[in-house]
């Protein structure tokens, strides 16, 4: 056995060129982008599988549940090959336990986040018969109660705490372990909650659940989060409720610019004793840790335009395909996918075509300057990236592809015209009006 906090090798970067043309494990992104059309995204099974892995050595020592966070990517194949590996799932809504069950997750490895879950989610998480549902406020547990009295089970549950620890996230929108975030419980009037509705015939509780943000790169606030948590898990024991699990949420942060990411290996230094001391189940939900740096967006240049002292390079995906930059402005690094010797360096806004001044990948970025035709590689974006895709400006989402074997799979297909007005009906259709008579112009 390795000493602890030696985890699995960093998992190495399946973006290589080869020849001076990016590839995926050595599988052709022209070729990739060719077949399959722009805008793209391909991901890298084996990189997704190896970051997995890493989680897993990483806290072997003691009972761990690595539940993916489903939001981040909701692909069905990349959750197939994430659940094959043993991981459970991270959920916020009925649509990702429907997805999260057939892509193959075992409902016992489930656990269901979300500050407004409804009756009906509470239903199908009872009635599939996931591990926990994470409640985060007092009513939520009424109707929780009430539910599972309805449906003659009892309802196993974790409190979300806010330990009040605010991260330093790269967005105001990413910092969910705050007082005045919407997430979570005040830890006065959750451990109030565990004690008063201990007896409950309808309520189980078996651990402890806190999340204080995302793409976080330093482990102190996870530690002050993680300690505050431990003190209230301590006090409940003593008070004769005894808690068998403590999840820690997730946002670990990646590199999205080629800096190391949060380092896990100095987390579980600092985690593992306590939780094994006390006999505890960890939860870690990495999403972004799992698939971010395992994912592309492929996109060509459509024009290039100058604007009196700016450069425009307008590409076929925008904010439709990928919004971080414009809603959390995110960083993502553009490289040409095929190098082009002695193309110019200029600073550029990397825009798409869709009609909002917030439609951009990337603002004031030093570049080789690319000619229309070419292709682009926007990285780090596997992780909300389709997930957070849309149909504005009535623009089908792109394909999803994923590398494995050595072979490029179609994972979703190309929206076409028609899936995007399908459910859609006119009540009692009605003709055009044909142009007015000139004695009907006003």
């Amino acid at each position: 056995m390795t000493p602890l906090g030696e985890g699995a090798d960093a998992p190495r970067s399946g973006f290589e060129r080869i020849a001076g043309a990016l590839t995926c494990r050595g599988v052709s992104l022209e070729e990739a982008a060719g077949e399959f059309g722009t805008p793209l995204y391909l991901y890298d099974a084996e990189g997704v599988a190896e970051r997995v892995r890493r989680f897993q050595v990483t806290f072997r020592e003691i009972s761990f549940l690595p539940a993916y966070s489903v939001k981040a990517n909701g692909s069905l194949a990349i959750l197939n090959r994430i659940a094959a590996l043993g991981a459970g799932a991270d959920i916020v809504s009925q649509g990702e336990l429907e997805r999260a069950l057939r892509a193959g997750f075992p409902p016992e490895r489930i656990v269901f986040a979300g500050v407004g879950k409804g009756e009906e989610e509470m239903v199908a998480g009872l009635r599939a018969g996931i591990y926990a549902f994470h409640v985060e406020s007092a009513g939520e547990l009424d109707l929780l109660s009430r539910v599972a009295r309805d449906e003659g089970r009892v309802a196993p549950v974790g409190l979300r705490v806010n330990p009040d620890v605010e991260s330093p996230t790269p967005h105001a929108y990413t910092r969910t372990g705050h007082a005045a975030s919407k997430f979570g419980i005040p830890v006065e009037e959750a451990e109030a909650l565990y004690v008063e509705r201990r007896n409950d015939p309808h309520l189980e509780f078996l651990g402890i659940d806190a999340h204080i943000g995302s793409q976080i790169m330093e482990t102190e606030p996870y530690l002050r989060a993680f300690h505050v948590v431990l003190g209230m898990l301590d006090r409940l024991r003593e008070g004769g409720i005894d808690l068998a699990y403590l999840d820690l949420g997730g946002g670990f942060g990646v590199g999205y610019d080629g800096e190391e990411g949060l380092d896990l290996e100095d987390l579980a230094r600092e985690i593992v004793p306590p939780i094994r001391e006390r006999g505890l189940q960890l939860i870690l939900e990495p999403g972004r840790a799992v698939v971010g740096e395992s994912g592309v967006l492929l996109t060509r240049v459509r024009y290039l335009k100058r604007a009196g002292v700016k450069t425009f390079v307008i590409t076929d995906a925008g904010m439709t395909e990928l919004i971080r930059p414009s809603h959390y402005e995110g960083f993502h690094r553009i490289l040409p996918v095929r190098e082009t010797e002695g193309a110019p360096r200029v600073i550029a806004d990397v825009v798409g075509p869709i009609c909002e001044s917030g439609d951009f990948l990337a603002r004031d970025r030093e570049m080789s300057l690319p000619q229309p035709g070419e292709l682009l590689a926007v990285k780090t974006a596997g992780a909300y990236g389709f997930t957070m895709a849309s149909n504005y400006n009535a623009r089908p989402r792109p394909a999803e592809v994923m590398v494995e074997g050595g072979e490029v799979h179609l994972i979703r297909r190309r929206e076409t015209l028609d899936d995007l007005m399908r459910g859609e009906e006119i009540p009692h259709p009605r003709e055009a009006p044909g142009p007015l008579k000139p004695s009907e112009c006003p």
